[in-house]
């Protein structure tokens, strides 16, 4: 049974204890870094250590590079400190004070963050130590009491990477040491399995051994090419999303890919995100503009034609290719790209049907969710922000409808006081892959902003002109983000509905070819996904290739598979089938896709 992961209805869950706790503990430990890198290498200065998903880092300023076996003595240095059990203590600071402090320090990275902090505001800081050694920085905390409340066989330092001093490129170069904390050993070890295997199940690893797709530097970083195989897993997404949405009520959108600079100031993007756009370009003295989004184009289709009450509710869909700048740093194979394709959509309707469009979408959600091998989410409910457009009454009658369909649907939800969107709130889910991993997918967002910076309207049952409420939503959030979740959930390994080629048929010799290609004909005219080793090889090594691309079905053709027109079947899955028909393996075949399952 599909089922959202359990959580409390507030932010308050009961895990939330553990997770300040792991905060804390997680925040020392960059301190403990720090410091045990001052101790060892007393030249290096430092910059910021913030804690961040499953651990921590620290920037330092070096002139030589640490090396693996400098992070095996920092290390050792650290748990040195913890099972010194040295205390911590927080102290209010005078501005002046600390800041001839730090001169005397010659560290100019802790000066420049003095100076970021505004006039007014308190200064702390956090010391580690006692009259015999002590270190410290400033800090807003928070932080555990004692060095010995980390556990020193709860954390890892794991890797060195290149950082930017505030992430400009006219910086200083550093470099950031990551690091994780846990409260346990066991939760370490557990944490350090997760991430080998999921090393195992990389999407760009896999991308490449498997043929789907390519980053391909000569064209630009950021950019996607998918290759035959990954093109037909695509094509395979897309046919299903399209089918699903026609089925949903939802009629199809195409809409250009560039658009004069002016809709982008009429949307607020200009205004809000400049930064994520790339610059525009020159066309008969007009500026255009690569869209970032596909939502003004989706109010202006709905603008080009006034319409009634009773037209209401309008669900327009698009697989909708999208360009934003990001920098080279954050890219990553198909997670972080620069173009890429959303499954978009835009519910146009009325404030009393809010409710029921919402409960919608969760059941569309969770049909693709589940189509897809996706059994377990968490879901977030985010709501106001301090910084947000609309009126109170608008914001409680949105926020409430989500709650409402939430309820209604039975999924438990957390909310995100704050945390919704400037122009709405908003429904978000991570879904939970094979290893336990979650990853920020679908969307549900109620938009005041769009409809009212467009002036779009409907006419109401009494005549009057009225403003509709615009809901946004995206299933897969990009088709190229998507694919590599599941690349990296199946571990390449696609159930046989999805597989870019469902059977291989293995002909023993060349005496075996011609019923082997005749027998692939035959499949390919059923609509199967089907092709003939062709390698010559030996069978024991078309057999292994088969395995090394993980093709869910092989059919080995020898001399009396011919004579008696039947095929030797054997499943990735579940191994050894034995003789079958061409019959028998079709109705098996079709049974497995039709179940989504494998044979």
């Amino acid at each position: 049974m599909v089922s959202s992961l359990p959580q409390a209805q507030s932010s308050h869950s009961p895990n939330r204890n553990d997770e300040e706790k792991l905060l804390r503990i997680r925040h020392t430990c960059a301190h403990v870094l720090a410091m045990a890198v001052q101790k060892l290498f007393p030249e290096t200065k430092v910059t910021i250590g913030p804690v961040v998903e499953n651990g921590f880092y620290y920037d330092f300023d070096r002139q030589e590079p640490f090396t693996p076996e400098d992070l095996g003595k920092i290390e050792t240095e650290m748990r040195r400190i913890m099972q010194a059990n040295l205390p911590i203590i927080r102290e209010e600071v005078e501005r002046e004070k600390i800041k001839a402090e730090i001169e005397q320090l010659e560290e100019p990275y802790k000066l420049e963050i003095l100076d970021s902090i505004k006039e007014g505001e308190i200064i702390t800081r956090y010391l580690i130590g006692n009259s015999d050694e002590i270190w410290w920085d400033l800090c807003a905390g928070p932080h555990l009491n004692f060095t010995g409340e980390i556990n020193p066989d709860g954390f890892a330092l794991e890797s060195v990477a290149g950082a930017y001093w505030r992430g400009d490129e006219t910086k200083a170069q550093l470099q950031r040491i990551y690091g994780t904390a846990w409260e346990t050993p066991e939760q370490l070890q557990a944490y350090l399995q997760q991430k080998e295997e999921a090393k195992r199940r990389d999407h760009r690893k896999l991308g490449q051994e498997l043929k789907l797709f390519s980053i391909q530097e000569d064209a630009g970083g950021g950019l996607v090419f998918w290759h035959p195989r990954g093109a037909k897993i695509r094509y395979l997404i897309e046919d299903y999303w399209r089918k699903a949405h026609l089925e949903a009520g939802y009629e199809l959108l195409y809409t250009p890919h560039i658009a004069n600079l002016e809709l982008w100031k009429t949307s607020g993007h200009c205004d809000f995100y400049r930064e994520n756009m790339f610059d525009s370009m020159n066309i008969e003295e007009q500026a255009y503009q690569l869209k970032p989004m596909n939502c003004p184009f989706h109010v202006l289709t709905y603008k080009n034609d006034l319409h009634s009450y009773r037209e209401l509710p309008l669900r327009w869909a698009e697989l909708g290719t999208v360009y934003r700048y990001e920098r080279s740093g954050v890219l990553h194979g198909l997670m972080r790209v620069r173009g890429f394709t959303q499954d978009d959509a835009h519910i146009f309707c009325l404030p009393e049907q809010i409710t029921d469009e919402i409960l919608g979408v969760l059941h569309l959600t969770e049909k693709f969710l589940t189509d897809f091998g996706f059994k377990n989410y968490q879901v977030n409910l985010s709501t106001r922000p301090a910084d947000s457009v609309g009126t109170d009454a608008g914001w409680e009658l949105a926020t409430q409808a989500l709650i409402q369909a939430l309820n209604r649907k039975g999924w438990n939800y957390v909310i995100d006081e704050g945390g919704g969107a400037f122009y709405g709130p908003k429904i978000d889910l991570k879904i939970q892959d094979a290893i336990g991993r979650l990853w920020q997918c679908s969307t549900i967002q109620v938009d005041f902003n769009l409809p009212e910076r467009f002036d779009i309207e409907y006419v109401a049952a009494d005549g009057s002109r009225q403003q509709p409420i615009m809901i946004h939503r995206a299933i897969f959030g990009s088709l190229e983000r998507f694919f590599g979740i599941l690349i990296e959930n199946y571990a390449g390994d696609f159930p046989l509905w999805l597989a870019p080629v469902q059977i291989r048929l293995l002909p023993v010799s060349d005496g075996q070819r011609e019923y082997a290609e005749s027998v692939a004909a035959m499949l390919k005219k059923a609509g199967y996904r089907v092709e003939v080793d062709r390698s010559g090889e030996r069978l024991s090594k078309q057999i292994r290739n088969a395995e090394i691309e993980k093709i869910p079905v092989s059919a080995i053709v020898g001399k009396r598979e011919v004579e008696n027109q039947t095929l030797s079947v054997r499943s990735r899955k579940a191994g050894e089938l034995g003789t079958l028909s061409l019959s028998n393996l079709q109705d098996r075949l079709q049974g497995a896709i039709a179940e989504k399952t494998n044979i």
